[in-house]
């Protein structure tokens, strides 16, 4: 097996629940941990380091302290940004993570020229954009994580109402990672039994809806964001690249031309592998669910013009 290394700038919950992923699977030769506080990256890697003792495949783990350690990564997550707080505004957040995301990608592309990018950042289908057009990469090359994450929550729910099926469970979710998302249930299926099937059309309704809360729900309850259920996405993802298992996960990607968008970054389903994204699968759309995803590009747009009317792209 080559060395292979993956580096995750931001070592907070996320970033370190998925670094921690990672290090028991011994998908990786090699994690780094970065973080504007460098002693946040030692601390967790260290932890996680002394961790990896009892996982398959030893796995180094170390922090990097600037920004030339970044080098020579065959994957680079990012997850880096500051949470929305009340005295903030929409275009507040958009700006202030837009920024720390460009900074973040110019130096994967001194550093790793190589990569494949892995945005987790928020609003997730807007910063990778960003990291896209800061790149100027091929689109394969450039993934945002939401739909692995939103499919996990939605199958979680069908587990909630159905109670079988737990790992059996292929949960399709479309569209903005956030207001927008399109849970999909016509086209999810538990062991290959369509839930049209298993459940009536009020529990898939259902179903959804609780799929759109999952995130906030979390929320309510910890009184912070959700990190073990991303970071376990973030590594289903990075390993799907490393080992070229060319499955199929809902993912963001730029459109060029796919389901009538251009120039947009939104959830559809690929198909994950060796270099990033290998295909994007076009769904036949239904015409209800056709207006959601309209809505749901809109809605990416808009944040996407936010950033160019204020020359942020210059």
């Amino acid at each position: 097996m080559p060395a292979r290394k993956v580096a995750i700038v931001g070592a907070g919950a996320v970033g370190a629940s998925a670094a921690y992923a990672l290090a028991l699977s011994g998908t990786c030769h090699e994690i780094l941990l970065y973080d504007i506080v460098p002693e946040m990256a030692i601390g967790k890697a260290i932890d996680i380091a002394q961790s990896t003792n009892y996982s398959p495949r030893g796995t180094v783990v170390r922090a990097a302290i600037k920004p030339e350690d970044l080098e020579n990564c065959d994957l680079v997550v990012i997850t880096a940004g500051v949470p929305r707080n009340k005295k903030m505004t929409r275009a507040d957040l958009l700006y202030i993570n837009a920024d720390i995301v460009k900074e973040v990608a110019e130096h994967i592309k001194n550093y790793s020229p190589n990569a494949v990018i892995l945005c987790v950042s928020n609003p997730l289908d807007v910063m990778t954009y960003v990291v896209h057009r800061i790149t100027g990469w091929d689109r394969n090359r450039i993934i945002g994580m939401g739909g692995a994450l939103d499919s996990l929550r939605m199958a979680y729910q069908i587990h909630e109402k159905i109670g079988f099926g737990a790992a059996q469970t292929r949960a399709m979710v479309i569209g903005e990672h956030g207001e927008n998302m399109i849970p999909y249930p016509e086209i999810t299926n538990v062991g290959g039994v369509p839930l049209s099937q298993i459940v009536s059309k009020e529990d898939m309704e259902e179903i959804a809806a609780k799929t759109k809360d999952g995130g906030a729900q979390i929320v309510r309850y910890l009184k912070t964001s959700a990190f073990y259920a991303p970071g376990r996405a973030i590594s289903v993802m990075v390993e799907s690249i490393l080992s070229d298992e060319e499955k199929v996960i809902p993912s963001c990607a730029m459109l060029n031309g796919e389901y009538g968008y251009t120039d947009v970054a939104v959830g559809v389903p690929c198909v994950i592998g060796a270099g990033g994204i290998k295909k994007i699968i076009e769904l036949d759309l239904d015409e209800v669910t056709e207006i959601k995803f309209a809505k749901a590009v809109e809605s990416i747009k808009e944040n996407i013009v936010i950033l160019k009317d204020g020359g942020f792209f210059d």
